[in-house]
């Protein structure tokens, strides 16, 4: 037998696939590389999103232009829930930090506590 990683003669078990753990693991990540990247990117954008939240309302409560996001990088695409109210008022939270979309371009700007 041979491993599929490295070509590497494998003494051991009979199914045995790896010579040795660095092997496999290689593998392993050269198999997930794609969506690996793809979650890496989607997480990054969210921890950018969260702290621009987080510095921006230390109150708890802020209201702030839409604009001022905007220019900040925050993507508006990504959040981690949402979460709509009785009264029919939508929130995206980015963890613990909340916005909702205002008229005039505003953003609300909440923490859950």
């Amino acid at each position: 037998m041979e491993c599929i990683e490295c070509g590497e003669k494998i003494i051991g078990r009979s199914d045995k696939k790896f010579c040795n753990d660095g092997c496999r693991n290689a593998f392993n990540n050269k198999q997930n590389k794609n969506s690996s990247n793809l979650m890496r990117n989607i997480n990054n954008k969210l921890r950018r999103n969260y702290r621009i939240l987080s510095e921006i309302n230390i109150e708890g409560k802020t209201k702030i232009p839409k604009t001022k996001l905007d220019g900040l990088g925050f993507d508006f695409n990504l959040f981690t829930s949402l979460k709509v109210y009785k009264n029919g008022s939508e929130y995206k939270f980015v963890y613990d930090q909340g916005y909702k979309i205002l008229e005039e371009n505003f953003v609300l700007i909440v923490k859950n506590s």
